[in-house]
Parts: structure tokens; C-alpha cells; sequence
């Protein structure tokens, strides 16, 4: 029996045209075309995986931090999610280079080795890269009786 063959239940119109439909584009959708994610959207999910674990206090240095909470605190602008974070993002893959400050008490190691971790299995699932390093820089440890470096507004 050929394609064009009519079927029970077919009209001979709809058989014929069974034949003329033509495929287009062929091939698997997913491959047709390219995505790229800049730099920044690694670093925000980077960021906020950071975040997540518990004993990370803050992300970057003393000053990036002063600073970012001043901007953080000028009216219309927004929290930066990526302080602390350099991302840099091939085709395939990306490394990533992170600036925490940790609470006192907790195993430096254990909250490096967390930190990665969750930083590896967020930016890997959401983007598709292929994580390579992540390096950790522990620029501080918060001491419970220290206050926040972060100035208060006096705006309300």
C-alpha cells in the first residue's frame, strides 16, 4: 500500500494531500539558532546561590560592600545581588570567582565547600554552562558583637 493510498475513513483529497505536506526547517528546534548569557546573569545566580548557605554573612570586601549599601539606600536604587562575584562566561562554560565574609564560628572549609556547591548546581541548572572552578576568597569573618559596616539611612 503506498502513501497515497486511500484510507478507511479518508477522502481522496485528504490522502493526496498527505503526500504535498513538506517539512520545514528540519531537525531538532533546539538547534536551530544560538543563546548567549552575559556575564552578569551568572554572577546574580551565582550571587544569590552564595547567599542561600547558611554562615555567609555578606558577599564582597569591606569597601564594596560600604559603597554598595550607600547606592543600595539612594532612592530608585536596587540590592546587588552579584557583589562579590566575577564571572567570566564562554560558550560553554564558565569560572567564577566569589568574595565572601562568613559568620564567627563556623567552618570556614565546610561553608567554602557549601557555597560551591549550591553555586555549581544553581548556575548549571538555570543556564546549561558547564561550571569549571569556583573560587572562594573569605575576605572577613563577621563577629557577633560587631555591627553591620552598612550605614544607617536617615531616610524613612
Amino acid at each position: 500500500m503506498s502513501d497515497t493510498a486511500q484510507k478507511p475513513g479518508e477522502t481522496p483529497a485528504s490522502a493526496a494531500a498527505k503526500t504535498n505536506v513538506t517539512k520545514r526547517g528540519g531537525g531538532d528546534p533546539a538547534g536551530r539558532g544560538r543563546t548567549t548569557i552575559a556575564d552578569g546573569v551568572v554572577e546574580k545566580i551565582a550571587g544569590l546561590a552564595a547567599r542561600d548557605v547558611e554562615g555567609v554573612h555578606a558577599m564582597g570586601s569591606g569597601i564594596s560592600r560600604t559603597f554598595g549599601a550607600v547606592r543600595d539606600r539612594v532612592p530608585g536604587g536596587t540590592k546587588s545581588v552579584s557583589r562579590g562575584v566575577k564571572a567570566e562566561v564562554g560558550e560553554v562554560q564558565t569560572a567564577l570567582d566569589l568574595e565572601i565574609v562568613v559568620e564567627y564560628g563556623v567552618s570556614i572549609a565546610d561553608t567554602a565547600r557549601a557555597v560551591r556547591e549550591n553555586v555549581i548546581v544553581a548556575v548549571e541548572r538555570m543556564t546549561g554552562l558547564e561550571v569549571v572552578e569556583v573560587n572562594i576568597a573569605v575576605s572577613d569573618v563577621k563577629l557577633p558583637d560587631e555591627e553591620d559596616e552598612e550605614p544607617e539611612s536617615r531616610l524613612q
